[in-house]
Formats: C-alpha cells, structure tokens, sequence
C-alpha cells in the first residue's frame, strides 16, 4: 500500500506544476469630472490551453477579468490596476488564472 501510494504521489508530482508571476502596476487615467471612486475591487479570469494548442477563454480572459472588476462594483472602468497570473500545468492542458485588482470608477 505505501508503494502504490509514493508511486502515485509521484506521479502526481511530475504531471502537475504551478508557478505564479510578481504584481505589475498600472496607474490609469484620473477620475473625470463627471466620474465617482467607487472603490476597491478585483475579479479573476482562467484560459486553458488543451493539448498545449487548441486554447479555451485563453485570448479574452484579461478583458473578462476588467469587465467582471469594474461590473462588480457597479462601475464602468478600473483605474490604479494591479495584476497578477498564476499558471498551472497537468498532463493534458496548461491554465492560465489572471487577476486583477483596482479601482472601480463609474459615471455621477
């Protein structure tokens, strides 16, 4: 039983990885005459690439994660964005977990 389970925690091991990137900052455009800070947010958005070619959500998931961000807190754009990703791979597909982080803005 403890050589099924080494063998199969191994195996585990080398099929499946992650990795995650430092936060980059982005300062966005001031808050308009006509807007309101609406405050923090943040959302998360996930690609997939099956087969490492044929890709799931993996060209939109940045505009995914600003448009979800931005509709959480009632606003219609983020500034001061902080983003991150994270990465995972398995046997049959590498993912790819974007996040960001901002400042929900909307219109008065």
């Amino acid at each position: 039983m403890r050589k099924v389970t080494l063998v199969f925690g191994l195996l585990l091991c080398l099929t499946t990885a992650a990795c995650q990137s430092t936060s980059l900052h982005f300062p966005g455009d001031p808050i308009g005459p006509n807007e309101k800070e609406l405050g923090k947010t943040e959302a998360t958005a996930v690609g997939l690439m099956l087969f490492g070619f044929i890709p799931i959500k993996q060209n939109t998931r940045f505009e995914d994660a600003m448009r979800e961000a931005a509709a959480k807190a009632g606003g219609t754009r983020v500034t001061d964005v902080t983003i991150s990703e994270r990465w995972f791979w398995a046997a049959v597909l590498d993912g790819f977990i974007f996040k960001v982080e901002g400042t929900a803005v909307g219109n008065k």
